[in-house]
């Protein structure tokens, strides 16, 4: 079945814990419910202990009832069995009510502590992993890990149960009883056989549901692409792959966890025949080891009997090893998420005192994104406090990494970054990025009214505040081709409004945020004149009186900035403003003359009397 595993490679977070080490951090995470977890150990063994007693009754009132066969006797036999079994439900009930509530609890921890690990990770975890395969690790493995906790108390439960027989079994006939005790390491042995490839198939299992999870989120998020190019056939054909290779290792995982119960109920049906045969041997002939000690029919069926309510606990703790391996792999999986370190590290956690002036100066900065390729190769620029700087460059030559950089989003490998003189290693990073507002060039919103988005940024400001921030955008004009104004819904990821739109109310949300460093990467996509307008007066408000990093494709952008930063390879080719770089007819006029110089007005004019002249 090697085939089936195509495709299922590890992610490169991934570790191996030994069970020791996983075992460790998983009671950890159950030491807070330490008293909870005693009541449900006292109650699993007062379960055990009415569990066992109806058998044990059954089996003592036998000879009192061939002694002194009855009514009263019988009804006391009945009272008692009926007592034990009523007692057991309720134990059994308050076992299992304080054990959700445990294993709730511990999985809510455990869900909060791996989603706060991954939303701490930089931007380039997210290049390289699939959400889909996250989001599985954070539900799916998490639920998993629940379900073998549950497993581990019915062990308890189970061990108890053993224990009792043990003692029940001792007294029935001890010679029987080290018979059958000498070969309950050979059910042990076969059942921890399945352990290694047991943790083999289920963490196969839940790479393969992980891949599941990523192709469909990916699909879901990409149909609007799919039925553009009329490819949903091709997804179709794409999950279905991935469905079958989930179907082979579900298959595969079934079968070995599947098969351990089969082979141990062969290896106590053995175990059987072996006490069947020494006993009634025994009952036959005195000279077999003396009889297993004046070993009678009687005492030989109830022995056996007995031994029935034996095996089941005793197969059960055996195969318990490898079942857990199905948990094991799951909290391996989730732990290797919390554990793994984000590659942004902060040397300090100074906090922004009194805000930021907005200087912002690279010194010396490389950076690369993978090991292949150099982004940034030793790049030096300063910028000035309240200074707009426009960033323009073919596409690969650095701009948005230079924007990505001052967010922290990435780390960056050699030189220094410092706004007002702090490395920005040293910063508190919550009260560092309050001091910036990013739009990048494809807002994203979150489900919901526009009023909710905008107050994104300031959580604690009131609708007045936030009517106020959309008003200094366009004199509030925007808000007038909305149905609904500002509880307007904007749809999943802002679907239900145009383009300009969303950045009209990303504008507002970084103007309600109030930032010292704005930082835009402009839209390529066209909007109407009208919007144009709009998105020009709000850059205009936005950008004043704060230092602004734009990474500019309008050219009234570029026109406005105080000054030009044109970028090749990583490197600053040219610098200044619009016309001095115009003047020098160097790379920023073969820029101009190839993207923005037909957004001119000039350049239109020109166009409608080349037009009036042809007719």
């Amino acid at each position: 079945m090697g085939f089936i595993l195509d495709g299922l490679d590890t992610e490169d977070y991934d570790r191996n814990y030994s069970d020791r080490e996983l075992l460790a951090r998983i009671i950890g995470y159950f030491r807070p419910y330490s008293r909870q977890m005693i009541l449900v150990a006292i109650m699993i063994t007062l379960n055990s202990v009415a569990g066992t007693a109806g058998p044990i009754i059954i089996a003592s009132a036998i000879d009192v009832i061939v002694a002194d066969p009855t009514t009263r006797t019988m009804l006391l036999l009945a009272g008692g069995v009926s007592l034990m079994g009523a007692s057991a439900w309720v134990f059994n009930y308050i076992r299992r009510y304080f054990s959700a509530r445990i294993v709730g609890n511990v999985v809510l921890q455990l869900r909060e502590d791996v989603f706060s690990a991954t939303i701490k990770h930089d931007l380039s975890f997210y290049d390289e992993h699939p959400s889909g395969k996250m989001v599985s690790r954070v539900t799916s493995d998490t639920q998993d890990f629940a379900a073998v906790v549950d497993l581990t108390l019915n062990l308890l439960s189970q061990v108890l149960l053993v224990v009792i027989l043990t003692g029940w079994l001792f007294s029935i006939n001890v010679w029987l009883t080290l018979i059958l005790i000498g070969m309950t390491p050979l059910a042990v042995a076969i059942a921890l056989s399945f352990r290694s490839i047991a943790r083999r198939v289920t963490q196969d299992a839940r790479r393969v549901t992980a891949v599941i999870n990523a192709q469909i989120q990916e699909s879901v998020s990409g149909i609007i692409v799919a039925k553009g190019f009329r490819q949903e056939g091709a997804i179709y054909e794409t999950f279905r792959d991935n469905n079958k290779q989930g179907y082979g290792v579900g298959l595969r995982r079934g079968l070995v966890l599947m098969s351990i119960f089969p082979i141990m109920v062969i290896a106590s049906g053995i175990g059987t025949a072996v006490l069947v045969y020494s006993g009634g041997l025994a009952t036959l002939s005195e000279s077999f080891l003396g009889g297993l000690a004046g070993l009678s029919v009687g005492d030989w069926y109830l022995y056996m009997q007995a031994v029935g309510f034996y095996w089941f606990p005793m197969t059960s703790i055996a195969s318990f090893w490898s079942q857990f391996q199905d948990g094991l792999s799951a909290a391996e999986r989730v732990f290797a998420l919390i554990d793994l370190e984000p590659k942004v590290q902060q040397t300090a956690a100074s906090k922004v005192a009194g805000g930021l002036k907005g200087e912002i100066r690279f010194e010396n900065v490389r950076f690369s994104y993978t090991d292949k390729e150099t982004v940034l190769p030793e790049f030096s620029l300063t910028i000035a406090p309240g200074e707009t700087v426009a960033l323009v460059g073919h596409t690969g030559a650095g701009k948005s990494s230079i924007a990505r950089l001052i967010n922290r989003f990435y780390e960056f490998q050699d030189g220094r970054i410092l706004v007002d003189n702090h490395d920005i290693r040293t910063l508190d990073l919550g009260s560092y990025r309050q001091q910036i507002g990013l739009v990048p060039q494809e807002p994203f919103l979150f489900s919901g009214i526009i009023r909710d988005n905008i107050r994104y940024g300031r959580p604690d400001a009131d609708d007045e505040q936030v009517l106020a921030a959309a008003n200094r955008i366009s004199q509030g004009e925007w808000l007038h081709g909305l149905g609904h104004g500002l509880d307007t819904d904007v749809g999943e990821r802002g679907s239900n409004l145009s383009m300009g739109q969303r950045q009209l109310v990303a504008m507002a949300r970084v103007l309600l945020k109030n930032p010292a460093i704005f930082i835009l990467d402009e839209a390529t996509a066209s909007v109407d004149p009208f919007t144009e307008t709009q998105i020009q007066e709000g850059l205009d408000e936005v950008m004043r009186e704060r230092t602004a990093i734009v990474i500019a494709h309008r050219l009234s952008t570029v026109k406005n900035a105080d000054r030009i930063i044109v970028m090749g390879n990583g490197r600053i080719i040219e610098e200044g403003t619009h016309h001095s770089l115009m003047a020098d007819s160097g790379h920023y006029a073969d820029l101009y003359n190839t993207y923005f110089r037909h957004q001119s007005l000039e350049y239109i004019n020109s166009l409608v009397v080349d037009l009036e002249d042809s007719l």
